[in-house]
């Protein structure tokens, strides 16, 4: 059994609608996918009623977030939660002001980089994410199209790196109050891409046991972007904590070269997860 716990799609910051990503999904042998647009349900839908014959999907999402170090400035993490009701009032309400977060600090970038003549406009990036919610990888792909950078990996290197003057932070939720949110609402919470150094500053083995200690029940392992001693560092501290381990490619379609399935969930693993959540259900059949 093939097993992919971390995909995105045009709903958030991939090039495939949830058919596509579905489609390319069982193209590559998989059997089961998650869906985990960035802070939004807003595929889940589209998801259910495109789901191929064969192919179970489970519901998810990949929720932004910050650690606070108590000496340092805060380190952004990624917590993505699984099978959650998706209209728990107060997790629904985080989820909103998230993507009110996500457009406003998109609006403010673009509007820097206008103004010192870069060939990116507001309205056509509204228009070309086509109901997604509108970020950083959608203003990259402007930039690749008005021929400043050649490729999106590029603009995030350049002009959207957090040390660019372009850049604008995003108050993110507290991951603790993002693994309280994602247990309240019945899902499973797992720390997303932990300690991929190449992305940037990672959080110790400290902050995960503490992220344990609030209700964190997996660590993503198996991830593209984490070398073989990130990936057993990881791999010790959950068993460690007794926490659930994953893989998955953090697809994104065109925007990344990761192809779907690069990285996969033992299937264990897998029903550890289905136990513990009780929001919703795959979507199978």
């Amino acid at each position: 059994m093939r097993i992919d716990l971390h995909t995105h799609s045009s709903v958030s910051d991939g090039t495939e609608t949830p058919a596509e990503l579905l489609a390319s999904a069982r193209a590559a042998g998989l059997d089961v996918v998650a869906l985990t647009d960035h802070d939004t349900t807003g595929g889940w839908a589209a998801a259910e009623a495109a789901r191929p014959a064969g192919l179970t999907v489970v519901p998810g999402m990949e929720l932004s977030c910050r650690w606070f170090p108590s000496d340092q400035p805060p380190i952004s993490v990624h917590l993505l939660g699984y099978l959650f009701d998706p209209l728990h009032p107060a997790f629904a309400a985080e989820r909103a002001r998230l993507r009110d977060e996500r457009l406003s600090r998109a609006e403010r970038i673009v509007e820097a980089l206008a103004a010192d003549g870069y060939p990116v406009s507001w309205a056509e990036l509204v228009g070309h994410a086509d109901g997604g919610v509108v970020g950083r990888p959608h203003i990259a792909g402007a930039l690749v199209r008005g021929g400043v950078v050649g490729s999106v990996g590029e603009a995030f290197t350049s002009l959207l790196h957090h040390r660019s003057p372009y850049y604008v932070a995003k108050a993110d939720t507290d991951v603790r109050e993002g693994i309280a949110l994602v247990r309240a609402a019945g899902g499973v919470p797992v720390f997303a891409h932990g300690l991929a150094t190449k992305r940037g500053r990672v959080v110790g083995d400290d902050a995960v046991a503490a992220m344990a200690e609030a209700g964190l029940l997996g660590v993503e392992v198996d991830h593209p972007d984490h070398s073989e001693a990130e990936r057993a560092q990881l791999r010790g501290l959950a068993a460690d904590l007794d926490l659930l381990v994953t893989g998955s490619s953090d697809y994104h379609g065109a925007n990344k070269t990761t192809p779907i399935g690069a990285c996969t969930t033992d299937p264990e693993q897998f029903e550890r997860l289905l136990a513990a959540g009780t929001g919703t259900a795959p979507m199978r059949g």
